[in-house]
């Protein structure tokens, strides 16, 4: 059979899926299909290391992050999942630099945030923690009010009565 250029976004996709579907097994096994086609492929490469990390397969999650890292080393993404592996085998430090080098990448990705501000927690630095999620707070709210602006029909509709209410007082 042969394949046409369609079938390892589908494929792709049919992992996707399955990963959705909490079928972890599955979509490492069609992650693995996809990058036999495409080793290079990074959202493959780290959607299957977020599988092996729902089944505690650590070392495989790592390993997948890590190679992630060497074909793209800006992807703050896999900076974080590697670090989120780094702290459930215990090394704080390693996951620290990978939370550090996420945010370094990305200022304003505030899962890297949140996770380190719960491992400075755990490591008992309060402070570091409260400013962690001081930022995820900031990032969040800054988030949600630009939401709000741009998607937010009721505001919408809400200005277009108090424009036409100005313009009818002014006659």
């Amino acid at each position: 059979m042969t394949k046409t250029k369609d079938q390892p976004k589908e494929l792709f996709e049919t992992a996707m899926l399955a990963f959705a579907d909490n079928d972890y097994e599955k979509s490492i096994e069609l992650f693995t299909q996809t990058l036999s086609d495409d080793a290079a492929n990074i959202l493959a490469r780290i959607s299957r290391g977020a599988a092996y990390l729902k089944l505690d397969m650590l070392d495989f999650a790592w390993n997948d992050f890590s190679r992630a890292i060497a074909v793209n080393p800006d992807y703050a993404r896999a900076y974080h999942m590697r670090g989120l592996v780094n702290e459930k085998k215990g090394d704080t430090s390693a996951a620290l630099a990978d939370f550090d080098r996420a945010i370094e990448l990305a200022p304003e990705y505030g899962a890297a945030y949140y996770s380190r501000a719960t491992l400075h927690t755990k490591l008992y630095d309060t402070d570091k923690a409260q400013e962690d999620i001081q930022m995820v707070t900031h990032l969040g709210n800054r988030n949600l009010a630009s939401y709000m602006n741009e998607n937010n029909v009721w505001q919408t509709q809400h200005m277009r009565v108090e424009d036409y209410s100005e313009t009818e007082l002014e006659r």
